[in-house]
Protein backbone atom coordinates (compact mmCIF):
# COMPACT_ATOMS: atom_id res chain seq x y z
CA UNK A 1 0.00 0.00 0.00
CA UNK A 2 1.04 3.44 -0.72
CA UNK A 3 2.36 5.55 1.93
CA UNK A 4 -0.41 8.42 3.36
CA UNK A 5 1.01 11.49 4.02
CA UNK A 6 -0.79 14.05 6.39
CA UNK A 7 -0.82 16.43 3.66
CA UNK A 8 -2.46 14.48 1.03
CA UNK A 9 -6.05 16.33 2.15
CA UNK A 10 -4.98 19.91 2.93
CA UNK A 11 -6.67 22.39 0.57
CA UNK A 12 -3.95 24.49 -1.79
CA UNK A 13 -3.49 27.32 0.33
CA UNK A 14 -2.09 24.97 3.34
CA UNK A 15 -0.37 22.42 1.09
CA UNK A 16 1.56 25.81 -0.26
CA UNK A 17 2.75 26.63 3.11
CA UNK A 18 4.70 23.53 3.62
CA UNK A 19 8.70 23.19 2.85
CA UNK A 20 9.77 20.46 0.23
CA UNK A 21 11.29 19.04 3.01
CA UNK A 22 7.89 18.18 4.95
CA UNK A 23 6.41 16.37 2.12
CA UNK A 24 8.93 13.44 2.54
CA UNK A 25 8.22 11.27 -1.28
CA UNK A 26 10.55 9.14 -2.63
CA UNK A 27 10.76 7.66 -5.48
CA UNK A 28 10.09 4.60 -4.10
CA UNK A 29 7.14 2.51 -5.17
CA UNK A 30 5.85 4.99 -8.13
CA UNK A 31 5.77 4.77 -11.49
CA UNK A 32 8.76 6.94 -11.73
CA UNK A 33 10.95 3.73 -11.19
CA UNK A 34 9.24 1.56 -14.28
CA UNK A 35 10.44 4.41 -16.55
CA UNK A 36 13.83 4.87 -14.87
CA UNK A 37 14.15 0.74 -15.53
CA UNK A 38 12.65 1.38 -19.05
CA UNK A 39 15.83 3.86 -19.17
CA UNK A 40 18.23 1.54 -18.63
CA UNK A 41 17.17 -1.27 -21.02
CA UNK A 42 17.47 1.72 -23.66
CA UNK A 43 21.07 2.30 -22.47
CA UNK A 44 21.57 -1.37 -21.92
CA UNK A 45 20.25 -1.74 -26.02
CA UNK A 46 23.20 0.25 -26.93
CA UNK A 47 25.91 -0.90 -24.86
CA UNK A 48 26.55 1.72 -22.51
CA UNK A 49 27.52 0.85 -19.28
CA UNK A 50 26.79 3.97 -17.19
CA UNK A 51 23.60 3.87 -15.02
CA UNK A 52 22.29 6.78 -13.57
CA UNK A 53 20.93 7.13 -10.07
CA UNK A 54 18.05 9.35 -9.53
CA UNK A 55 16.50 11.22 -6.99
CA UNK A 56 13.43 13.98 -6.22
CA UNK A 57 14.17 17.56 -6.14
CA UNK A 58 12.40 20.60 -7.46
CA UNK A 59 12.56 20.17 -10.93
CA UNK A 60 14.43 18.13 -13.73
CA UNK A 61 18.07 18.55 -13.71
CA UNK A 62 21.45 16.20 -14.22
CA UNK A 63 24.22 17.85 -12.39
CA UNK A 64 28.30 18.18 -13.63
CA UNK A 65 29.14 16.80 -11.02
CA UNK A 66 27.41 13.34 -10.62
CA UNK A 67 26.08 10.76 -12.93
CA UNK A 68 22.57 11.27 -12.14
CA UNK A 69 19.25 12.67 -12.75
CA UNK A 70 16.25 14.58 -10.49
CA UNK A 71 13.13 14.13 -10.75
CA UNK A 72 10.66 17.09 -9.89
CA UNK A 73 8.92 16.12 -6.84
CA UNK A 74 5.23 16.62 -8.02
CA UNK A 75 5.91 13.58 -10.19
CA UNK A 76 6.02 11.58 -6.91
CA UNK A 77 2.43 12.03 -5.60
CA UNK A 78 -0.80 12.27 -6.92
CA UNK A 79 -1.79 15.44 -4.80
CA UNK A 80 1.36 16.93 -5.77
CA UNK A 81 0.45 16.44 -9.57
CA UNK A 82 -3.16 18.34 -9.27
CA UNK A 83 -1.27 21.26 -7.34
CA UNK A 84 1.32 21.59 -10.32
CA UNK A 85 -1.41 21.28 -12.74
CA UNK A 86 -3.16 23.91 -10.53
CA UNK A 87 -0.44 26.46 -10.32
CA UNK A 88 1.12 25.80 -13.72
CA UNK A 89 -1.69 24.64 -15.69
CA UNK A 90 0.97 21.96 -17.47
CA UNK A 91 2.36 18.64 -15.58
CA UNK A 92 5.94 18.87 -17.40
CA UNK A 93 6.65 14.76 -17.78
CA UNK A 94 3.19 13.70 -16.23
CA UNK A 95 2.97 11.21 -19.14
CA UNK A 96 5.44 8.18 -19.96
CA UNK A 97 5.60 9.11 -23.20
CA UNK A 98 7.11 12.85 -22.22
CA UNK A 99 8.99 11.82 -19.44
CA UNK A 100 10.84 9.01 -21.19
CA UNK A 101 11.85 11.97 -23.67
CA UNK A 102 13.08 14.32 -20.59
CA UNK A 103 14.80 11.20 -19.82
CA UNK A 104 16.18 10.61 -22.82
CA UNK A 105 17.30 14.30 -22.57
CA UNK A 106 19.06 14.47 -18.87
CA UNK A 107 20.52 10.97 -20.00
CA UNK A 108 22.61 12.28 -22.50
CA UNK A 109 23.89 15.13 -19.91
CA UNK A 110 24.62 11.96 -17.51
CA UNK A 111 26.90 10.86 -20.50
CA UNK A 112 28.55 13.49 -21.28
CA UNK A 113 29.53 14.53 -17.68
CA UNK A 114 30.20 10.38 -17.31
CA UNK A 115 32.74 10.24 -20.00
CA UNK A 116 33.61 13.85 -20.04
CA UNK A 117 32.99 14.15 -23.57
CA UNK A 118 32.89 17.92 -24.10
CA UNK A 119 36.65 17.76 -23.83
CA UNK A 120 37.23 15.77 -27.20
CA UNK A 121 38.24 18.53 -29.78
CA UNK A 122 35.67 17.22 -32.28
CA UNK A 123 32.56 17.32 -29.69
CA UNK A 124 33.85 20.94 -29.43
CA UNK A 125 33.58 22.21 -33.20
CA UNK A 126 30.26 20.49 -33.36
CA UNK A 127 28.68 21.43 -30.39
CA UNK A 128 30.60 24.52 -28.72
CA UNK A 129 32.25 24.58 -25.85
CA UNK A 130 30.88 22.89 -22.64
CA UNK A 131 32.37 25.94 -20.47
CA UNK A 132 30.45 28.53 -22.09
CA UNK A 133 28.66 30.66 -19.57
CA UNK A 134 25.09 29.07 -18.92
CA UNK A 135 22.01 31.07 -20.08
CA UNK A 136 19.04 32.26 -17.70
CA UNK A 137 17.38 32.82 -21.02
CA UNK A 138 18.06 31.97 -24.86
CA UNK A 139 16.51 33.53 -28.54
CA UNK A 140 16.37 30.55 -30.46
CA UNK A 141 15.39 30.23 -34.36
CA UNK A 142 12.83 28.49 -35.19
CA UNK A 143 13.74 27.96 -38.59
CA UNK A 144 17.55 26.53 -37.99
CA UNK A 145 18.43 23.14 -39.31
CA UNK A 146 21.25 23.22 -37.35
CA UNK A 147 19.48 21.52 -33.87
CA UNK A 148 17.57 18.39 -33.81
CA UNK A 149 14.23 19.21 -32.36
CA UNK A 150 13.32 16.72 -29.45
CA UNK A 151 12.32 18.71 -26.56
CA UNK A 152 9.81 21.99 -27.18
CA UNK A 153 10.57 25.90 -27.72
CA UNK A 154 14.23 24.40 -30.32
CA UNK A 155 16.09 23.72 -26.75
CA UNK A 156 18.91 22.69 -28.38
CA UNK A 157 20.20 26.11 -29.29
CA UNK A 158 20.28 27.49 -25.69
CA UNK A 159 23.81 25.78 -24.86
CA UNK A 160 26.33 23.26 -26.04
CA UNK A 161 25.30 21.00 -23.65
CA UNK A 162 22.15 21.34 -24.25
CA UNK A 163 22.52 20.88 -27.86
CA UNK A 164 24.23 17.53 -27.48
CA UNK A 165 21.76 16.37 -24.56
CA UNK A 166 18.75 16.96 -27.47
CA UNK A 167 21.10 15.27 -30.34
CA UNK A 168 21.82 12.35 -28.16
CA UNK A 169 18.23 11.71 -26.45
CA UNK A 170 16.96 11.73 -30.17
CA UNK A 171 19.48 9.32 -31.25
CA UNK A 172 18.57 6.82 -28.09
CA UNK A 173 14.97 6.43 -28.92
CA UNK A 174 13.90 3.07 -30.08
CA UNK A 175 13.38 2.52 -33.39
CA UNK A 176 14.41 6.32 -34.28
CA UNK A 177 14.72 7.09 -37.96
CA UNK A 178 17.10 10.02 -37.41
CA UNK A 179 18.99 9.42 -40.67
CA UNK A 180 15.66 9.93 -42.11
CA UNK A 181 14.38 12.76 -40.74
CA UNK A 182 17.46 14.68 -40.39
CA UNK A 183 18.58 13.91 -43.99
CA UNK A 184 18.18 17.37 -45.40
CA UNK A 185 19.41 19.17 -42.32
CA UNK A 186 23.41 18.73 -42.83
CA UNK A 187 24.45 19.95 -39.52
CA UNK A 188 22.22 18.48 -37.42
CA UNK A 189 23.05 14.98 -39.62
CA UNK A 190 27.04 15.57 -38.76
CA UNK A 191 26.16 15.95 -35.12
CA UNK A 192 23.78 12.85 -34.61
CA UNK A 193 26.68 10.88 -36.69
CA UNK A 194 28.82 12.20 -34.63
CA UNK A 195 27.31 10.96 -31.56
CA UNK A 196 26.48 7.14 -33.48
CA UNK A 197 29.95 6.89 -33.64
CA UNK A 198 31.09 8.30 -30.32
CA UNK A 199 28.44 6.03 -28.58
CA UNK A 200 29.95 3.12 -30.48
CA UNK A 201 33.46 4.00 -29.14
CA UNK A 202 32.72 4.45 -25.40
CA UNK A 203 30.66 0.98 -25.49
CA UNK A 204 31.04 -1.57 -22.53
CA UNK A 205 33.56 0.85 -21.05
CA UNK A 206 33.55 1.64 -17.66
CA UNK A 207 32.32 5.71 -16.98
CA UNK A 208 34.93 8.51 -15.41
CA UNK A 209 32.59 10.02 -13.05
CA UNK A 210 31.00 7.23 -11.24
CA UNK A 211 29.98 8.98 -7.67
CA UNK A 212 26.22 8.91 -6.30
CA UNK A 213 26.01 11.90 -5.14
CA UNK A 214 22.43 14.00 -5.03
CA UNK A 215 22.54 17.28 -5.42
CA UNK A 216 19.50 19.07 -3.96
CA UNK A 217 17.61 16.23 -2.76
CA UNK A 218 14.28 16.55 -1.79
CA UNK A 219 15.05 15.96 1.74
CA UNK A 220 16.92 19.04 2.36
CA UNK A 221 14.89 22.09 0.81
CA UNK A 222 13.75 24.30 2.82
CA UNK A 223 11.81 26.71 0.55
CA UNK A 224 7.97 26.84 0.89
CA UNK A 225 5.96 25.60 -2.19
CA UNK A 226 4.18 28.43 -2.15
CA UNK A 227 7.57 30.42 -2.56
CA UNK A 228 8.65 27.59 -5.39
CA UNK A 229 5.86 28.81 -7.16
CA UNK A 230 5.86 32.31 -7.38
CA UNK A 231 9.23 32.21 -8.65
CA UNK A 232 8.28 29.41 -11.35
CA UNK A 233 5.07 31.55 -12.07
CA UNK A 234 7.22 34.58 -12.66
CA UNK A 235 9.69 32.60 -15.00
CA UNK A 236 7.19 31.79 -17.49
CA UNK A 237 6.29 35.82 -18.05
CA UNK A 238 7.16 36.76 -21.40
CA UNK A 239 6.45 40.15 -23.35
CA UNK A 240 3.96 38.41 -26.40
CA UNK A 241 2.90 42.16 -28.47
CA UNK A 242 0.04 43.70 -26.56
CA UNK A 243 -1.40 45.85 -29.42
CA UNK A 244 -4.76 44.01 -29.86
CA UNK A 245 -7.25 46.33 -30.07
CA UNK A 246 -7.17 46.48 -34.06
CA UNK A 247 -6.92 42.84 -34.44
CA UNK A 248 -10.12 42.30 -31.70
CA UNK A 249 -12.41 44.69 -33.74
CA UNK A 250 -12.14 42.26 -37.16
CA UNK A 251 -13.04 39.70 -34.76
CA UNK A 252 -15.46 40.62 -32.37
CA UNK A 253 -18.15 43.73 -32.99
CA UNK A 254 -18.29 47.25 -31.25
CA UNK A 255 -21.49 48.23 -33.13
CA UNK A 256 -23.80 49.11 -30.50
CA UNK A 257 -26.93 47.40 -32.23
CA UNK A 258 -24.97 44.07 -30.84
CA UNK A 259 -25.01 45.09 -27.80
CA UNK A 260 -27.30 42.47 -26.63
CA UNK A 261 -25.19 39.44 -28.11
CA UNK A 262 -23.05 37.50 -25.59
CA UNK A 263 -19.49 39.47 -24.47
CA UNK A 264 -16.30 38.52 -26.53
CA UNK A 265 -14.70 38.41 -22.84
CA UNK A 266 -17.29 36.32 -21.60
CA UNK A 267 -16.91 34.13 -25.09
CA UNK A 268 -12.86 34.03 -24.41
CA UNK A 269 -13.49 33.27 -21.23
CA UNK A 270 -16.00 29.90 -22.17
CA UNK A 271 -13.35 29.12 -25.08
CA UNK A 272 -10.02 29.50 -22.99
CA UNK A 273 -8.58 26.35 -22.20
CA UNK A 274 -9.22 24.37 -25.57
CA UNK A 275 -7.75 27.71 -27.62
CA UNK A 276 -4.82 27.73 -24.94
CA UNK A 277 -4.46 23.92 -25.87
CA UNK A 278 -4.50 23.98 -29.29
CA UNK A 279 -2.01 27.38 -29.91
CA UNK A 280 0.53 25.73 -27.37
CA UNK A 281 0.93 22.05 -29.06
CA UNK A 282 0.56 24.65 -32.35
CA UNK A 283 3.68 27.06 -31.49
CA UNK A 284 5.41 25.27 -28.66
CA UNK A 285 4.42 27.63 -26.22
CA UNK A 286 4.33 27.58 -22.57
CA UNK A 287 -0.11 27.14 -21.87
CA UNK A 288 0.85 29.27 -18.35
CA UNK A 289 2.27 32.09 -20.89
CA UNK A 290 -0.62 32.30 -23.19
CA UNK A 291 -2.89 32.15 -20.58
CA UNK A 292 -1.52 35.47 -19.47
CA UNK A 293 -2.11 37.05 -22.45
CA UNK A 294 -5.38 35.74 -22.80
CA UNK A 295 -5.85 37.75 -19.22
CA UNK A 296 -4.83 40.80 -21.11
CA UNK A 297 -6.91 40.30 -24.49
CA UNK A 298 -9.94 39.25 -22.14
CA UNK A 299 -9.59 42.74 -20.36
CA UNK A 300 -9.12 44.61 -23.37
CA UNK A 301 -12.49 43.27 -24.97
CA UNK A 302 -13.86 44.26 -21.75
CA UNK A 303 -12.79 47.59 -22.13
CA UNK A 304 -13.58 48.28 -25.89
CA UNK A 305 -17.13 46.81 -25.09
CA UNK A 306 -16.67 43.67 -28.13
CA UNK A 307 -19.42 41.56 -28.82
CA UNK A 308 -19.05 37.94 -30.03
CA UNK A 309 -21.31 38.16 -32.88
CA UNK A 310 -21.68 35.28 -35.68
CA UNK A 311 -20.94 31.94 -36.04
CA UNK A 312 -19.08 30.55 -32.69
CA UNK A 313 -16.90 28.19 -34.84
CA UNK A 314 -15.91 30.87 -37.00
CA UNK A 315 -15.18 33.01 -34.01
CA UNK A 316 -13.18 30.52 -31.98
CA UNK A 317 -10.95 29.73 -35.49
CA UNK A 318 -10.47 33.50 -35.99
CA UNK A 319 -9.26 34.07 -32.56
CA UNK A 320 -7.29 31.03 -32.47
CA UNK A 321 -5.55 32.05 -35.32
CA UNK A 322 -4.79 35.46 -34.10
CA UNK A 323 -3.34 34.29 -30.85
CA UNK A 324 -1.23 31.71 -32.80
CA UNK A 325 0.03 34.74 -35.08
CA UNK A 326 0.70 37.05 -32.04
CA UNK A 327 2.39 34.25 -30.39
CA UNK A 328 4.53 33.13 -33.67
CA UNK A 329 5.51 37.13 -34.34
CA UNK A 330 6.92 36.79 -30.48
CA UNK A 331 8.93 34.10 -31.10
CA UNK A 332 10.08 35.12 -33.92
CA UNK A 333 10.37 38.48 -33.91
CA UNK A 334 12.51 41.45 -31.58
CA UNK A 335 10.17 41.77 -29.13
CA UNK A 336 10.48 38.82 -26.93
CA UNK A 337 13.82 39.81 -25.17
CA UNK A 338 14.22 36.59 -23.07
CA UNK A 339 13.07 32.58 -23.46
CA UNK A 340 12.89 30.36 -20.44
CA UNK A 341 15.45 27.39 -20.77
CA UNK A 342 14.21 24.28 -19.20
Amino acid sequence: MPRKHAWEDLPDAELLKLRFKDLKVTLKNTWLEDALAALYEELEYRELTVRPHAWLSDEWFSPISSPGIAFPFYLAHPRLVRLERKMIIEVEGGTRHECMRILRHEAGHVVQHAYQLHRRRRWQELFGRSSTRYPTHYRPNPASRNYVQHLRLWYAQSHPDEDFAETFAVWLRPRSTWRKRYAEWPAALAKLEYVDELMKEIGGKKPVLTNREQVDPLSRLNRTLAQHYKKKQAQYSVDIPKVYDNDLRRIFSDNPRHNHALAASAFLRHNRANIRQIVSKWTGEYQLTLDAVFDDMIARCRALKLRAVGSERQLRMDFTVLLTAKTVHSLHGSTRGKWLAL
